[in-house]
């Protein structure tokens, strides 16, 4: 079975924003983005990834990815 993979660091590297500027858009404290970031959560609520997909004008898809191959 594979796993979902956070893909949060490539789309702020490719919008070239810092945690703490995503952190104050979003309204969710950096500690709680840096876990998304590193991948070390296991749940995100729909309203942090809509806010997210907002600041970063992209789509939840460009953050989420199935890695099949993981375990």
């Amino acid at each position: 079975m594979g796993k979902i993979v956070l893909r949060l660091d490539r789309v702020m590297a490719d919008r070239k924003m810092s945690l703490n500027e995503l952190s104050e858009k979003v309204g969710v404290s950096n500690v709680n983005l840096s876990k998304i970031k590193t991948g070390k959560i296991s749940a995100v609520r729909f309203s942090t990834l809509e806010a997210i997909c907002e600041v970063l004008d992209c789509q939840p898809g460009d953050i989420l990815e199935y890695d099949k191959n993981l375990e």
